[in-house]
């Protein structure tokens, strides 16, 4: 039997005013996507704001679910089981643009385009859902059919291999780590974000 792993996507709304003036486009109630390797989302990643006060600063992101910009965050969790080959090219993916992330940006450009649903395909720039559906293809096995430049985040709950996990308020999500953040935030002072 071939051995399989699961990844992990999280759809969020954290209420910014990028993420209102998005729904406004979508109709959806959740507008950022990520990817983890791990079901308490340590290992999280995206696209997005680089400073949680300057949405114009952009790109590659490693996110911490315990920073106040998701602590009252809704969101919808999907379970993804896939080859421990393709996790592992996945993985492989992430970690290559991690250490690259200087030549990435966000790609507000191909935002504009999936709006207006022209072509727009830059090299090393990716908005949040573009840059999940990517590394879900990086693999042997194509998890998205529609090309990552047209994918939004509401169309990756729709894969063959996706599970609903949990849907609700991030900061009550099951399996998070509580403790010290890597922020060096304790649970008490995040507390204090969720009012």
């Amino acid at each position: 039997m071939k051995e399989t792993k699961h990844v992990y996507i999280l759809l969020t709304d954290t209420g910014t005013l990028f993420t209102r003036m998005i729904r406004l486009y979508t109709k959806q109630k959740l507008n950022h996507a990520s990817i983890a390797f791990d079901r308490e989302l340590s290992e999280l990643y995206s696209f997005g704001r680089k400073r949680p006060h300057n949405p114009f600063l952009g790109g590659f992101v490693r996110e911490n679910v315990h920073a106040p910009l998701f602590y009252r965050a809704s969101c919808a969790v999907y379970r993804c089981e896939v080859s421990l080959a393709d996790y592992k090219a996945m993985k492989q993916k992430v970690a290559m643009i991690e250490k690259q992330q200087d030549d990435y940006r966000y790609n507000l450009l191909g935002l504009i385009g999936l709006m207006c649903k022209w072509d727009i395909q830059r090299e090393r720039a990716f908005f949040c859902s573009q840059f999940v559906a990517t590394i879900l293809n990086g693999g042997s096995t194509k998890l998205v059919s529609t090309p990552p430049q047209f994918v939004q985040p509401y169309h990756l709950t729709d894969l063959i291999c996706t599970e609903k996990i949990y849907e609700g308020k991030l900061a009550a999500y099951p399996f998070l780590i509580w403790g010290e953040t890597s922020e060096g935030m304790s649970v008490a002072k995040c507390e204090q974000y969720a009012g």
